[in-house]
């Protein structure tokens, strides 16, 4: 599988672009969303990709980011979901929005995309919820352990485990690099 591409832009159209790689230009089906945030033509671009194999056919799908991917390979594994479906509705909103609709039980929103009637959307929202929810769940265990590593390293630096844990749950929850979190709470334990 071709797991990402990282080249010159050279085209972009409604729903695909061109990125030329080493003398070869591949044409990379894409969501409205991520179309709408790509750099201009000329410019390097870098996407994650995804190879739909057919009998007639070889597609290649582009993601600006592992969520987006993620989110896509999710929806085609869902039985009448294809490629240009899930490109559709990952087409439509944020994919924050999208997955929060899916966990909340919401299908109107993912009833915007073409080609998604009631029935699929509540089919999607009934395969997906309980993924969507472990995923995020483990990112929150994910981020609690990492901050246990920071405070512990903090600690280490001479700071008290009570200051340190007090400067870190003032950092927002977004943000997992344990490095640019380690930093941001630098910055606020040097402030006091």
């Amino acid at each position: 599988m071709i797991y990402s591409v990282k080249g010159l832009l050279r085209l972009k159209k409604p729903s695909f672009f061109v990125v030329e790689v080493g003398g070869l230009a591949f044409k990379i089906n894409s969501s409205a969303n991520a179309l709408k945030s790509l750099p201009r033509e000329g410019e390097i671009v870098n996407v994650f990709t995804y190879l739909h194999v057919r009998e007639d056919a070889l597609e290649l799908y582009g993601f600006l980011d592992e969520a987006e991917l993620n989110l896509f390979l999710l929806l085609i594994g869902i039985s009448g979901i294809g490629p240009k479906s899930a490109l559709s509705i990952l087409g439509i909103d944020k994919i924050e929005k999208l997955k929060s609709a899916i966990i909340e039980g919401r299908p109107e929103l993912l009833t915007k995309a073409s080609g998604i009637g009631k029935k699929t959307a509540d089919r999607i929202i009934l395969e997906l919820r309980t993924k969507l929810k472990q995923e995020g769940a483990g990112r929150i265990v994910g981020l609690m352990e990492s901050d246990q590593d920071i405070i512990e390293a903090l600690c280490n630096l001479g700071y008290a485990r009570n200051q340190a844990r007090e400067a870190l749950s003032k950092i927002d929850s977004q943000i997992t690099a344990v490095d640019e979190r380690i930093k941001l709470t630098l910055k606020l334990l040097k402030k006091n």
